[in-house]
């Protein structure tokens, strides 16, 4: 068997595997070509989100943390404004995958039916679907500035974010999103093999937490311009990401007043726009 043993960094072993969001397959090593072994995948499922019965988007996901999401992607794509205007979350499997029923306020339903599109995301897309190029792009109210952060702090959030990965430990397949409080410490975080998909996860989850309105947004992934229209949609100020910034997501950020940092690692960061809240 493929062995992964808990090491002094925190990896976690093939026997801490969590409930959801893996499973075993056989695999065949390079070196080992004759003989199968067990290994960890991470699980990739289609959830379909359905508001008062009717479906709305079908998204490839890790099976974990649901709820979260479908209430983190109402409020990113700006179908509530508040958590308050949904009355209920079930989710129940289906013959292909998962649905996640949503029962909204019948204001916003009535608002979700003006502007519905047939709409299906998949992995490594946040846009599939969109029938016409003036919906890739939300009105943004430009973000306040409220926001002060230290980034030799940062350096300790990246070295936790981990911690919010136990499939990804196991499997080496999911992203992570995370809120950092200023202090430089993860008060929470998602992970999924879809990077919206666990921003939105996370977004949902701080909604809920009104002790997370002070601090940035720290994601595993590059910054696109479809994360930093989900950030700013939330409120959030200052987004952290490990990877590059692509030029529309420094556009977007520009025009709605946030704070964009991409190559988040310790030691290094590149600021691209209002490097203000940063000292």
């Amino acid at each position: 068997m493929n062995e992964r043993t808990k090491q002094s960094n925190g990896a976690v072993t093939a026997g801490d595997a969590p409930r959801d969001g893996a499973q075993q397959r056989q695999v065949f090593q390079r070196t080992r070509l004759a003989t199968a072994e067990a290994d960890w995948l991470a699980e990739e499922v289609p959830v379909a989100l359905v508001y008062n019965g009717i479906s709305h988007v079908v998204m490839m996901a890790t099976p974990k943390d649901l709820e979260a999401f479908a209430l983190g992607f109402s409020l990113s794509e700006g179908i509530i404004e508040t958590p308050q205007e949904i009355y209920g979350i079930d989710i129940l499997p289906s013959c292909n995958g998962i649905e996640v029923q949503v029962e909204l306020s019948s204001r916003r339903f009535a608002g979700l039916k003006e502007r519905r599109r047939a709409m299906a995301g998949r992995t490594g897309c946040g846009v599939c679907g969109v029938e016409q190029l003036g919906d890739l792009f939300r009105p943004l109210a430009p973000l306040p500035f409220t926001q002060q952060f230290e980034l030799a702090r940062l350096d300790g959030a990246l070295a936790s974010l981990k911690e919010y990965q136990p499939v990804g430990q196991l499997t080496g397949c999911t992203h992570a999103a995370a809120w950092v409080a200023p202090e430089g410490t993860l008060l929470g975080g998602c992970e999924d093999v879809g990077r919206h998909v666990a921003l939105d996860k996370l977004l949902g989850v701080r909604s809920g937490k009104p002790g997370w309105q002070a601090g940035a947004v720290l994601v595993s992934s590059r910054a696109s311009y479809e994360m930093v229209q989900k950030a700013a949609m939330c409120g959030a100020e200052i987004l952290f990401a490990v990877s590059a910034a692509t030029t529309l997501a420094v556009e977007v950020a520009e025009r709605c007043n946030l704070t964009l940092v991409g190559f988040s690692k310790p030691g290094r960061a590149t600021v691209y726009t209002h490097p203000q809240r940063l000292y």
